[in-house]
């Protein structure tokens, strides 16, 4: 049986598990969609032929090249790929492993849509299992939660920690990832419609998740002799989503218990175990999350196979070492007098994509600096020909997906308005 944890013990804990000192080398990626009719984008996926459709994917295991299915609150269909050996055969098992969600859903009618947001239809919850009952508890004021947890999707690309020192050690990727954050969400972005109606934002799925809670979902302090500190910090202090009961007990955590708090003492019931804690950092939602390795989550969903650009430009630039020191110099103009990613930095990627003149050069040299390294490595053809094509219809025009779905909704207005 789990123990009594003591705040000490906690420290200890998160600071060995957060960043795992080894040469890089394995890539994962989790790979959200909506799911909609074919038949019917607009139409809702009734719970039923939902939990019908995904659960056999669910418990029926790993697939074939190792990936898992789980299902989001509202619908969506995750893929986690097993961390594979290098981003050629990241990308082959991941394609292999959506082709047979696909076809296991078009038997239902189903098909897989790459949109960072459900923008046409009203966000509905249908798994209702006591963690995401507590997450619409915890989040009650505030009903970009509903949103955010039924109708967002992204892409997560997963990288390993680094070495323990040098061009590819963890403190410097960790920073990097930091600098690099603003660009990706810039250029990635594709949710810029709520109802059918723009919202002001490229990124409205990554505004949504920093309105929650800015304690567990805005960007950890990243400058820091040691990044071990920094998140051991960020993590103990954030707020208790949930406090795990017996059933039929709901999982509500006490209003303004940070987990530090419950460690010493200020909560009533049983006290904190180590298996409380790891499912704590499990509920934590910063753009850049190390978890042993790391996490970076600021990326809408993409369109088709557009999910193989960011993380062919993500393995590139964090594991090829010419193309590492690229990107710091490319970042440079991003972060202020003492190396930090300023908040108004984060802000305006999500607000302007690459409309913003720094952000679209950081990533005109970023996406360079990857098709480099990518031909240099002798990666798939399909991977350099996506970041070349997305280069070209994106990048090089100071332009995102969003931008696109901005000018598909402005050609609807235009033709539904009265002659």
């Amino acid at each position: 049986m789990d123990t009594e944890l003591t705040e000490t013990e906690a420290e200890a804990y998160v600071g060995e598990h957060c960043f795992t000192p080894s040469r890089p080398r394995l890539v994962g990626v989790e790979l959200e969609w909506l799911l909609r009719l074919a038949d019917d984008a607009a139409a809702p996926v009734e719970g039923e032929l939902s939990e019908s459709a995904v659960v056999p994917l669910v418990e029926g295991g790993p697939l074939p090249r190792g990936g898992r299915v789980t299902r989001e609150p509202g619908g969506q269909v995750e893929l986690s790929s097993h961390p594979a050996e290098g981003l050629a055969a990241g990308i082959a098992d991941v394609r292999s492993d959506l082709a047979s969600i696909a076809e296991a859903l078009a038997g239902r009618g189903l098909v897989l849509d790459g949109d960072g947001l459900d923008h046409c239809r009203t966000p509905a919850l249908v798994l209702k299992d006591d963690r995401y009952r507590a997450m619409q508890a915890y989040f009650a004021d505030d009903g970009a939660a509903h949103t955010m947890m039924c109708g967002t999707a992204s892409v997560q690309v997963n990288l390993d920690a680094g070495e323990a020192a040098g061009v590819l050690g963890y403190r410097r990727r960790w920073l990097l990832a930091h600098r690099l954050g603003p660009v990706l969400n810039a250029a990635f972005a594709n949710s810029p419609l709520m109802e059918g109606r723009p919202t002001g934002w490229k990124s409205t799925r990554q505004t949504l998740w920093w309105r929650l809670d800015p304690n567990r979902t805005r960007p950890a302090a990243e400058v820091d002799d040691d990044p071990r500190a920094t998140w051991t910090r960020y993590a103990l202090d954030a707020g208790l989503l949930c406090l795990r009961r017996e059933a039929p007990e709901p999982w509500d955590a006490p209003r303004g218990l940070t987990f530090r708090g419950w460690l010493r003492g200020e909560c009533d019931e049983r006290p904190p175990t180590m298996e409380d804690l790891r499912y704590h950092l499990g509920t934590l939602f910063p753009p850049v999350r190390p978890r042993g390795w790391l996490e970076l989550r600021m990326i809408d969903a993409q369109p088709g196979e557009d999910w193989m650009v960011p993380l062919a430009l993500c393995w590139a630039l964090f594991d090829d070492p010419a193309a590492t020191v690229e990107a710091w110099e490319a970042t440079e103009p991003l972060v202020d007098a003492d190396g930090r990613t300023p908040w108004s930095m984060w802000r305006q990627a999500a607000r302007d994509g690459l409309a913003d003149p720094l952000l679209r050069e950081a990533a005109e040299a970023c996406f360079a600096a990857a098709a480099e390294a990518l031909d240099r490595t002798g990666v798939p053809d399909s991977a350099r020909a996506a970041l070349r094509d997305f280069t070209d219809r994106y990048v090089g025009l100071g332009r995102c997906p969003a931008d696109d779905r901005l000018d598909a909704a402005a050609r609807t207005a235009g033709r539904e308005a009265p002659a």
